[in-house]
């Protein structure tokens, strides 16, 4: 097998490329080591479109290295970690974490869609990672399912941080084009307006839409149809994501004032994850009922529950005076001792009576998943290569 051209070489005299992860149209991404800290990284070689000019190219290489700046200074579990960017043949290269695991879209092209509570849990990790970053002043800008990573060690974990400060440019290149994929692009970032953390959340919804449907809620043949479909079309209705459903529309809702927020949606992802469902009559979810503490479960209302009725209060009483009267009666005729009269009655106020409800709670069904170690990484077929 040839070697690919690149490998063994060495950048900004540290980083020595070992062999290419994968390869797109913004740059190629290398398996490199860190030859100052003896560690293993990902160094991703930032390539300019052929068809930008010069100036435009520059343009851009300064707004990746800003962003790529931007990202060292954040850390979250849930994202992939930036630890550098170095300057060689006059464009920046960014130095990553290297982490060993499948993209979702890997999972998604190879199992198909994902059961309603798997969705959830891979959102709320996703989402905890926006909201770090978004309390950090940081957008995404570009969540998607090849920007996720099933980590083996079990993280779900966010990559590609287009961030930009929240405070920056709107969501279009220099020529004019949106940056981002335009499949998950939000509707204000595609009328060209600037972008929030509000546009991470509609991503977000989109992801969502996709790995429990199959296929993201607006892509067309071309780019200008999937942007139009996204700016002036409803999504087309659910029919697998089950109690997910009230979360996606909540998400994709076109006016970013509208949209669930972010807590908001992390709590609710967050009780679906754990098996909890929705309201009665597909309303938004809610925190699950507390645990029963006196044998009582409240279940009032609820569908697919099985309610005993308690008895009155009164009645429980009554009942209790009318076993202590006959009590006392067998205890005079026997010539009985008077004390036990006290105890009895005292015994059956506490213990008659008492009534219980036994409530089924419904249950989210959840598909089984094939093992992660099935899912192949990439075209070459290797399971939990090292992904970036």
């Amino acid at each position: 097998m040839s070697e690919v051209p690149g490998t063994g070489r060495v950048i900004a005299d540290r980083y020595r490329l070992l062999d290419p992860l994968g390869e797109g149209g913004a740059g190629i991404v290398w398996r490199a080591r860190d030859e100052v800290l003896g560690r293993e990284v990902a160094v991703k070689e930032v390539r300019a479109p052929a068809a930008l000019s010069v100036t435009d190219t520059e343009l851009l290489h300064a707004r990746l290295e800003r962003e790529a700046r931007a990202a060292t200074r954040f850390s979250h579990r849930n994202a992939v970690a930036v630890h550098d960017v170095v300057t060689q043949d006059s464009r920046p290269w960014i130095v990553m974490e290297l982490v060993r695991g499948l993209a979702l879209s890997d999972v998604l092209h190879a199992d198909g869609p994902l059961s309603p509570r798997r969705a959830a849990r891979i959102g709320a990790e996703v989402l905890a990672a926006l909201r770090g970053a978004h309390d950090a002043g940081l957008l995404h800008l570009d969540v998607k399912p090849g920007n996720v990573l099933m980590a083996n060690d079990g993280r779900v974990m966010l990559k590609d941080f287009g961030i930009t400060p929240a405070d920056g440019p709107s969501g279009l290149t220099a020529t004019g084009g949106p940056i981002g994929s335009p499949d998950y692009l939000a509707p204000e970032r595609a009328r060209g307006r600037a972008p929030g953390p509000e546009s991470d959340l509609w991503s977000l919804g989109v992801l969502l839409y996709a790995a429990v449907e199959g296929r993201p809620p607006f892509g067309r043949n071309t780019p200008p149809d999937t942007l139009r479909a996204v700016t002036e079309e409803e999504e087309p209705p659910l029919r697998r994501a089950g109690a997910l459903a009230p979360v996606i529309e909540g998400l994709l809702c076109k006016d970013p004032a509208g949209r669930l927020t972010a807590g908001d949606a992390e709590r609710r992802l967050r009780i679906l994850a754990a098996g909890g469902t929705g309201s009665p009559g597909g309303g938004a979810a809610g925190p699950p009922l507390p645990p029963p503490t006196d044998g009582t479960a409240e279940a009032a209302g609820k569908p697919g529950t099985v309610t005993s009725a308690p008895e009155p209060a009164g009645r429980t009483r009554r009942t209790g005076v009318l076993v202590a009267v006959g009590a006392v009666l067998a205890l005079l005729v026997a010539g009985g001792v008077v004390w036990a009269l006290a105890s009895d009655d005292d015994q059956d106020e506490r213990g008659g009576g008492k009534a219980t409800t036994e409530a089924v709670e419904p249950f989210l069904p959840v598909r089984k998943e094939t093992p992660q170690g099935g899912v192949p990484s990439s075209a070459d077929g290797r399971a939990g290569a090292p992904r970036y």
